[in-house]
């Protein structure tokens, strides 16, 4: 059992086991050739952050004091796996001729600015760890993961998946797990790591409008726009405004995430279904941001990183146990006779969740 605050041993990567299961047996390989090796790297790595987390085997991090500025480092692992890599922009230096250096250095910058100026957290553990990234990791690499300690970039295959730098809401994505690490610590497994992987997916897309300065109706709601490849039938990872909709592909097959309890996927697989149920949560902020209206990080996002950094929230919480808070947030931070409170409740009933 965790403890809030505590680490939990998990391994988070923003391309699901499923859609590189699928990709895996495809018969062109090609295709299933960088699938196959990303699968077996992910498993390797999976273990090592068990073993590494349980005993203790990792560094501590430095301690830095909260700061009002991100400590950036890239490393690039040039197409090898050793962590972090070699060094090849600090903070505060101008941006070279690697493009991919440089996404990965205005990403981290974009989320630690999301978290500061929105909701006063001074990076990833809220006391100025420092944001450490490596690119060009492995070779044909389909994926991105943060591993507990740092963000990982995979330059994909080319075929199916491009540059893991590009769509921001990636990094984001990644990153907040970090901070999901470092409060409510979420279990992932079930409803526990389906929360924990929207949290994710809510603050990654925050941290897209945010920088783009998108309300919520302007936003797209895409995770992972720009990563997949022109010859694939799809516009992203995941869509928290229409889940299941994001790709219905020959190659990727379709988007399998529920919007609602009612397409609930009852699954052992990829951790009983996180990525996949996580689309139901996903909607439910989508529908109380666009109800809201304004810029989704205000409001909805307010009652959202309350639940999460608050302390009330169980690592084995479900969604009716997830729900309850956001409602109780609301009306803490809003009043009970409000906008937000009607919104988030009819937001959880839209979607099926009860509110015990």
């Amino acid at each position: 059992m965790t403890t809030n605050g505590g680490f939990e041993p998990v391994f988070c990567t923003v391309v699901p086991p499923h859609v590189l299961d699928k990709l895996a047996r495809n018969d062109d390989p090609a295709l299933s050739g960088p699938a196959r090796r990303t699968l077996m790297r992910d498993s390797e790595l999976r273990g090592k952050r068990r073993v590494t987390t349980e005993f203790a085997l990792a560094a501590a991090p430095t301690a830095k004091a909260p700061s009002e500025q991100p400590l950036r480092t890239i490393y690039d692992a040039e197409h090898g796996t050793a962590l972090p890599g070699t060094k090849v922009r600090g903070e505060g230096q101008d941006p070279g001729q690697d493009a991919t250096v440089n996404r990965a250095y205005s990403g981290l910058g974009a989320t630690f600015e999301l978290f500061l100026k929105a909701y006063q957290r001074h990076s990833i553990d809220g006391d100025g760890l420092p944001l450490d990234a490596t690119v060009h990791y492995d070779e044909n690499y389909n994926n991105a993961f943060w591993n507990g300690e740092q963000m990982v970039f995979g330059d994909g295959d080319g075929e199916i998946f491009l540059d893991f730098t590009i769509p921001i809401d990636v990094i984001g994505h990644e990153l907040t797990h970090g901070v999901t690490q470092y409060t409510a610590n979420l279990t992932y497994y079930g409803q526990p790591g389906a929360l924990n992987e929207s949290m994710s997916d809510v603050f990654g897309a925050l941290i897209k409008q945010y920088t783009l300065g998108q309300t919520a109706a302007e936003a797209d709601w895409l995770i992972g726009a720009g990563l997949l490849a022109p010859s694939v039938s799809g516009k992203a990872l995941r869509s928290m405004k229409e889940p299941g909709t994001a790709y219905d592909d020959d190659v990727l097959g379709k988007d399998p995430q529920p919007a609602t309890m009612d397409e609930y996927v009852r699954t052992g697989r990829d951790n009983g279904g996180v990525h996949i149920n996580s689309g139901i949560p996903n909607h439910a902020f989508y529908l109380v941001a666009t109800a809201l209206g304004g810029h989704a990080w205000e409001r909805a996002g307010q009652i959202w990183y309350h639940v999460l950094t608050g302390g009330e929230l169980s690592d084995r919480a479900m969604f009716s146990d997830f729900a309850k808070l956001t409602v109780d947030a609301a009306r803490k931070l809003y009043g009970d006779a409000t906008d937000e409170r009607r919104a988030v409740e009819k937001a959880w009933e839209q979607v099926g969740v009860r509110i015990l």
